[in-house]
């Protein structure tokens, strides 16, 4: 407690950012809670830099968790407020503003802060902060369902870093306009779009986020051994530059992909094709071989065929793959679905 009372006193976010969780495991009740978000707020209007916003996350959330998370983007509101008389700060706090409201779902308003932070860009004729912002326009637009609106927005983004040389940002535009096609039931033009990102040395993280597309791609297509086979390469390019996180994106992109086969009742198509993923973890990993293995004869045994579901499922070690399988197993169980 005394340290957070020092670091308040000291101005210090970031001693304040390190006791955060330690400090709130402390807090007994919503009266000292509250207090607490009071305090941190006050503090937070003091403090500058990057520090500042990343306290501001912070509380956001748990103003969000009391259900009150207008009072979290106020705390935005105000840092852009403060700094309206300084041009970089100010571009620097709409952006923060726009990408809170982005973060917590809110599009319309995301728009709005970023259109005002697009017009200040243009007036200060930073094309790549102008077309970062097109982009993040554009992806609101889509979550509004807007797709047509997203699609010309992010066409006038991918042109401006085009221009600028920005490969990486270049390619990621067209990455996004593949899923906005693909949104439009545009197959062709997705599948155009993907080929010209997958055709030269890129990204790993472009690489395997392009392969999740086309795997969603080829699935409207009912092209379901393609769309498994994108998803295989997902995942291998992710174990092939060791990467936890964007191995984390592919199988929950995999995993995603499996449950709604599921739900979906298209059994077939699951146990047909779950080898070639169990094979990607041959030589690496038997945990993921068993995962996988498992997970075609779950179809089968809810499809009602021979299966050694049960067996495979005891043989895994690994408790959390089992209680993916549990998930699995539980879609579309009712209680007339004894033998499932």
């Amino acid at each position: 407690m005394k340290e957070f009372e020092n670091a308040l006193k000291s101005r210090d976010c970031q001693k304040i950012l390190e006791i955060l969780d330690d400090y709130l495991e402390k807090i007994e009740n919503e009266d000292e809670l509250r207090a607490f978000l009071e305090k941190v707020e006050t503090l937070i209007l003091k403090c500058e830099g990057p520090d500042a916003y990343e306290l501001a996350h912070e509380i956001a959330h748990i103003y969000a968790h009391l259900g009150e998370l207008d009072k979290g983007l106020e705390i935005y509101k105000k840092l852009a407020e403060k700094y309206k008389e300084e041009r970089e700060k100010y571009l620097n706090a709409l952006y923060h503003l726009a990408d809170a409201y982005e973060h917590f779902g809110i599009p319309e308003k995301a728009i709005e802060a970023y259109e005002k932070l697009l017009k200040l860009e243009q007036e200060v004729e930073n094309k790549r902060e102008e077309a970062l912002t097109l982009a993040h326009i554009a992806i609101n637009y889509a979550e509004l369902g807007e797709v047509d609106r997203a699609i010309t927005t992010m066409k006038k983004a991918s042109e401006m870093f085009n221009k600028l040389g920005d490969e990486k940002n270049y390619l990621i535009s067209l990455l996004d306009l593949a899923h906005f096609y693909y949104e439009t039931e545009d197959y062709e033009k997705s599948e155009e779009l993907i080929a010209s990102i997958l055709k030269s040395p890129r990204d790993a993280e472009i690489e395997v986020n392009t392969k999740i597309v086309e795997a969603e791609v080829r699935a409207a297509q009912e092209d379901f051994k393609r769309a498994f086979s994108a998803l295989r390469a997902a995942l291998i390019k992710a174990l092939e530059v060791n990467n936890e996180e964007l191995f984390s994106i592919g199988f929950e992109a995999v995993y995603n992909f499996i449950a709604d086969l599921f739900n979906e009742k298209m059994y077939k198509e699951i146990y047909q094709n779950t080898m070639s993923l169990a094979e990607a973890f041959e030589e690496m990993n038997k945990e993921y071989v068993k995962f996988f293995t498992a997970i075609g004869e779950l179809a089968k045994l809810k499809e009602g065929s021979d299966n050694n579901y049960n067996s495979i499922y005891e043989s895994i070690e690994v408790n959390e793959l089992k209680e993916l399988l549990d998930e699995l197993k539980e879609i579309g169980t009712t209680v007339l679905n004894i033998g499932v």
